[in-house]
């Protein structure tokens, strides 16, 4: 099935765009027409002298959004959590704690290693959900035993894999942390998503971290670019880290102008996201969740934002076929994994009906022979 038929490839006409019919990460939402028209209108000055309005403007905003001193504008995700990793990591010896599938650990090319020289300690969390309290406890350095790494950083991810950290639980922790003197950072990738989903404000969730980052590139869909937030120090010590790892930018205005449309329409106005258009992904997730169970499909984990995790063996599938089948109705599908976003339509979600009906009806007759490990597409 031919994808925009009819459509330059440039349309963002309804739900049009690269990304209408792409349910393999929220990393593939396309700009709109209101963020191209905000970076055709932005000012072009540098910011690398603190120059650039719209730049500054973006950081002051996300700062007040998040109840922090200042914020720092920065290219992606993965630089986001290692600049603000690297301002907490002043003196060796230093470890972080961090969830095993933490995106720090599995996805940023060894950078806390790299550029901070840090040890690095993995926790499987015992309910199989998300870190507690009692998790950390288990794995934590608190010793000043000269034979020790002691823990600096207590990283924690919310949400990881579309599970939502409860705010009660990222309390207990951070007063743990304070109590020993641990740093806390949040990779907040999709903390929009969380507070979108109701679970908290952002100034709820980032009260309890020293330093937070924030993407503006997955489901709030600006093309470019992550933010950090914390303290005026931390902040002004990210800027330096910044800088030194080539992140530093002159005319920033063409991506933050991106940015700052993102934020205001997509998550909305206010620490809480109200008007924005999260909340509507997150319905289509729980529908597209209950058109496979309604089939006889099983979740590998309930929904709880806007990702899927489906259980394709329970559907006698593996993720080749199932990719196969969505590329026939004109679907971009990855693994067991689905994301809904704002650009995908009810179009999108009929063919991925379709696809559904199509593996349910081949269950139990042999048709997944591929054996193809895409089971998990962390990295976006």
């Amino acid at each position: 099935m031919e994808e925009n038929k009819g459509q330059p490839a440039n349309s963002w006409l309804g739900h049009r765009g690269a990304a209408a019919f792409d349910f393999r990460s929220d990393t593939m939402t396309t700009p709109t027409q209101d963020m191209l028209s905000a970076i055709q209108n932005t000012t072009l000055l540098d910011d690398v002298f603190k120059e650039d309005p719209t730049t500054m403007d973006l950081e002051a905003h996300v700062a007040s959004l998040t109840g922090k001193e200042a914020a720092l504008f920065v290219l992606s995700g993965t630089m986001g959590n290692q600049i603000a990793l690297r301002s907490l990591l002043t003196q060796p010896p230093h470890g972080v704690l961090a969830d095993h599938r933490a995106h720090i650990i599995r996805y940023e090319s060894g950078g806390v290693a790299s550029l901070s020289g840090a040890m690095t300690t993995t926790v499987i969390p015992s309910n199989g959900f998300y870190l507690t309290l009692e998790d950390i406890k288990s794995l934590v350095v608190l010793s000043d035993d000269d034979h020790s790494c002691p823990t600096r950083v207590i990283s924690l991810e919310n949400s990881l894999d579309g599970l939502i950290m409860p705010l009660d639980e990222v309390k207990r922790i951070s007063d743990f942390a304070r109590e020993n003197g641990v740093w806390m950072h949040c990779d907040g990738a999709r903390l929009w998503e969380v507070v979108a989903s109701g679970a908290g404000s952002l100034l709820d969730f980032c009260q309890y971290f020293d330093t937070v980052s924030l993407c503006f590139s997955k489901g709030l869909g600006a093309p470019i670019g992550s933010i950090i937030v914390g303290t005026k120090p931390l902040i002004k010590h990210a800027r330096w880290v910044r800088k030194s790892i080539g992140g530093g930018l002159r005319q920033s205005g063409v991506v933050t102008a991106a940015a700052r449309v993102a934020v205001d329409v997509t998550f909305g106005k206010g620490p809480n996201g109200e008007g924005g258009l999260l909340r509507d992904t997150h319905a289509k997730a729980k529908r597209v969740e209950q058109l496979w169970k309604n089939l006889g499909g099983k979740m590998r984990v309930p929904v709880q934002t806007n990702m899927c995790w489906l259980d394709l063996e329970s559907m006698d599938c593996n993720p080749s076929r199932f990719a196969r089948l969505g590329s026939q109705v004109g679907l971009k599908l990855a693994g067991n994994r689905l994301i809904t976003h704002y650009q995908i339509g009810e179009e999108a979600i009929q063919r991925l009906t379709s696809v559904f009906e199509k593996v349910a009806a081949e269950r139990g007759r042999n048709k997944c022979e591929e054996d193809c490990d895409l089971s998990r597409q962390g990295p976006y």
